[in-house]
């Protein structure tokens, strides 16, 4: 059994920010934090002051979390990125609507250096009960992770202890967040003191120009310290707020935030659950109404339909099932539909199966066929305009030398470059028949079976297309081509220019999906100089349909390509990457470090000169114990992580890798901590610095083996395509959205409280009895094991003993 909570935070976009910059505007992205760790970062959105990132994250939390901080700053190539402002959301303020979270724009507040504080201190805290006067005894023995507030990147912290009036210092520890003091600081206590009185420790960096860099505090009620004696970790807090609400001044961001906080159970406890969902596919006699995928399907809301889809998929994918899945959902689809004309453009439950199947499975297929494109539209920043109240003519100066050019030729040169950026991708379109998954083309051969099925007549010929290419241009081609960031097809958003360039190219594919059926009909007329290049292009694209559905049968494909989809040994991320090893030569940092080609698969981390060198070094992941970042002065630069990982004698071995640009930093990061997060033995500490002339960089510690100063992270930011199969928790997630239906689910003619077994009919619960009764059944033991679990873990009582059998499938 596992307990989890996620957080599932979208940056949406901002407006409204203020201009940083010379030019009037700005560069912004965002920082995620939680609880002060750094958990995300957007892309960088070039020259805007409405800036839209549209960036999701799923975040595997401690559960005793308390808030997310979202930072927005304007990236500077020179010198330190501009702080723009900050929203802060308390756990309580995300919890409050537990089904809908926080989805709103919130205005920016002001970053108070004072506020911005991080890192614990280690405390112990007593007063002898016995002698007169009573001497309060503050041991002040480290601290951790606290602010770098000088240049360094390190600072120079000391404590300042304050109580019943008498104020006691400690040493200045230079040059370090990691400081350790174990000092003593002792207050004499009179009589009649104890009442209110309050034991202040504040922590300083020591500046010898100027005042001092305020780090954090912790009080403690000096009453509760006489009774108890109080020693540990305490978590650094800031000087109560006094920001002002600025009114909007700093301008807006809109977050949707979610928490979810789970049990998952062990996988057989689930068993009956999927057994049931898979039944219509396994025993396919029964009337498509009465089962329970369209239970689940009926009961499903609007806003978690995506969330829903994602899990079918990931479970019938891992149960070799997946194009069955999807013909079932999109067969209970057409049969509702009598105008073609509509087929699939809701967002139903058989829509977004499909659409997240093609994300989970299709995505390298995408990065193959557009990437290099994609790549050449941003290498080149063409201005590319066609509508003439968009048209900037003065942009025409860096194109010519002979003055401002008409508005004619701006269109023309516009036309001319969307043309041979659309047929480049026109073509590596439907020239990738052989590359596209087998997976996918059965599938989409099924629909094509289906849809003729419904609409048999030659007035119905386009919909045999239309229903492919719907799903194929308009919610997997056009959307990647729009925003290739949220497709891992680029690293940063596009600035305007590109940006601009790439949503007139995701029209047009739109229209080739549409077949060309509403050229002329839209509000756009300036879009129709491009209609002779789309006309021939539908021609094209439907002879690629047929050729993609030409299989030879829809039983092959899925199962041999599971094996291949979800081997163990596939590549999760690759890509050239600087690397070192600790202990090593002591170069200095531009040598020390060496280009390599690095491969994440679930297996290992694999690295070697080139992509086609042979002679290869690995780090299995089973032996990794830590992933984290590495303080930014410790090499001269500040994108650099560690993996310390146990060799078979038990000894640890630290290698660090250096990435190009904090966003690369962060995406190894979450990779290799999502790919090591079910690892047993990982270490609670590490150094986030080196042991270098006798000593550790991060917190001055003399001895090699000094444990670490540092609290490790297991926080993984997931996105939704890429998370680990887990049929498990994908389980634990429909049975959540159905048990909080269970209204609809009772049985009929059933009476009095849910799951009540007096009030079902005969043969609830068995095999072949009636399905709602039996899917109530199924949720009531879920219920039951759950139960025993809180109790085993929460007050005495056995868990359960063995899950319940799975019932015989009819």
């Amino acid at each position: 059994m596992a307990k989890t909570t996620s957080l599932h935070c979208r940056v949406v976009e901002g407006k409204d920010l203020p201009a940083k910059d010379v030019s009037g505007s700005s560069d912004p992205y965002c920082v995620v934090k939680v609880d002060n760790e750094v958990v995300a970062r957007t892309a960088t959105v070039w020259k805007s002051l409405n800036p839209f990132w549209g960036e999701e994250y799923t975040l595997r939390l401690p559960r005793g979390f308390h808030s997310l901080t979202v930072y927005v700053l304007d990236e500077d190539t020179i010198g330190q990125d501009d702080v723009i402002g900050k929203v802060s959301l308390s756990r309580q303020q995300i919890s409050a609507e537990p089904r809908a979270g926080v989805d709103s724009w919130l205005s920016l507040a002001p970053v108070d250096p004072d506020e911005e504080v991080q890192g614990e201190i280690h405390l112990e805290l007593q007063v002898p009960k016995q002698g007169h006067p009573r001497v309060l005894r503050c041991h002040l023995i480290e601290a951790r992770d606290l602010a770098p507030r000088d240049l360094s990147g390190t600072s120079d912290p000391f404590a300042r202890v304050s109580c019943c009036g008498h104020t006691l210092e400690t040493a200045v520890i230079k040059k370090t967040r990691f400081p350790h003091w174990d000092e003593v600081l002792e207050f004499k206590l009179e009589e009649g003191e104890l009442g209110e009185a309050v034991l202040s420790v504040e922590v300083w960096d020591w500046d010898i120009v100027g005042k001092n860099d305020f780090l954090g505090r912790v009080e403690f009620p000096l009453e509760t310290i006489c009774r108890d004696p109080t020693k540990g970790w305490f978590q650094l807090l800031p000087f109560p707020s006094t920001a002002e609400d600025h009114g909007g001044q700093l301008g807006a961001l809109r977050l949707a935030v979610r928490l979810v906080e789970d049990t998952v159970l062990p996988g057989p406890y689930y068993q009956p659950l999927i057994q049931l969902l898979t039944e219509p596919i396994l025993c396919p006699g029964q009337p498509p109404a009465g089962t329970a995928l369209a239970v689940l399907e009926e009961v499903t809301s609007g806003e978690s339909r995506q969330d829903v889809a994602t899990k079918l998929v990931k479970i019938f994918l891992g149960q070799g099932l997946a194009v069955p899945l999807l013909d079932y959902l999109t067969t209970r689809e057409l049969a509702k539909t009598t105008d073609p004309n509509t087929l699939f453009r809701s967002n139903s439950l058989a829509s977004k199966s499909v659409e997240q199947f093609m994300k989970v499975v299709g995505l390298p297929y995408l990065h193959e066929v557009l990437k290099p494109v994609v790549n050449r539209i941003f290498e080149e920043k063409k201005y590319v305009e066609l509508d003439p109240g968009k048209m900037e003519l003065s942009r025409s100066r860096r194109i010519s030398f002979k003055g401002s050019l008409s508005e004619a030729r701006v269109r023309e040169s516009s036309l001319e470059l969307l043309k041979g950026y659309l047929g480049d991708i026109v073509d590596a379109i439907v020239g990738s028949v052989e590359k596209c998954p087998l997976i996918m083309r059965v599938a989409f051969k099924q629909l094509r079976r289906r849809v003729e099925e419904r609409f048999p007549s030659a007035q119905h010929e386009e919909v045999r297309y239309f229903s492919i290419s719907g799903f194929l241009f308009l919610r997997f081609f056009a959307p990647a081509v729009l925003t290739p960031k949220l497709f891992s097809l680029r690293e940063q958003h596009a600035d305007p220019r590109t940006g601009r360039t790439l949503l007139l190219l995701a029209k047009a594919l739109q229209s080739i999906g549409n077949l060309g059926l509403q050229l002329g009909q839209g509000k756009e007329p300036w879009m129709a100089p491009l209609h002779a290049v789309l006309l021939p292009s539908v021609t094209r694209v439907k002879a690629f349909l047929d050729g993609l559905v030409a299989v030879a049968s829809t039983e092959e494909g899925e199962g041999s390509v599971l094996p291949e989809l979800f081997r163990p040994s596939a590549t999760i991320k690759e890509g050239y990457l600087h690397t070192r090893t600790a202990g090593g030569p002591m170069l200095l940092p531009r040598f020390a470090f060496k280009k390599r080609y690095f491969w994440l698969s679930t297996e290992a981390l694999t690295y070697s000169k080139s992509p086609e060198w042979q002679a290869r070094c690995s780090i299995p992941v089973p032996r990794m114990r830590a992933v984290e970042r590495v303080d930014e002065g410790t090499f001269q630069h500040p994108h650099v992580m560690q993996i310390v990982a146990q060799d078979g004698t038990g000894q640890l071995h630290t290698t660090y890798i250096q990435c190009k640009s904090a966003q690369e930093l962060w995406q190894w990061l979450w990779a290799l901590r999502q790919a090591s997060s079910a690892n047993e033995a990982m270490l609670p500490t590490c150094h986030p610095g080196t042991f270098r002339a006798g000593r550790w960089t991060c917190c001055l510690q003399p001895a090699c083996t000094a444990p670490g100063c540092s609290r490790t992270h297991s926080t993984v930011a997931l996105g939704e395509w890429s998370d680990p199969l887990d049929p498990a928790a994908a389980a634990q997630t429909l049975y959540g959205h159905l048990r909080r239906a269970g209204a609809q689910l009772r049985p009929a003619g059933a009476e009095g409280p849910e799951g009540s077994a007096a009030s079902e009919p005969p043969g609830t619960g068995q095999a072949g009895g009636p399905l709602g009764g039996r899917l109530q059944a199924v949720l009531q033991d879920l219920d039951i094991a759950h139960d025993a679990f809180a109790r085993r873990d929460g007050a005495p009582g056995p868990p359960p003993s063995s899950p319940p059998a799975p019932a015989a499938a009819t």
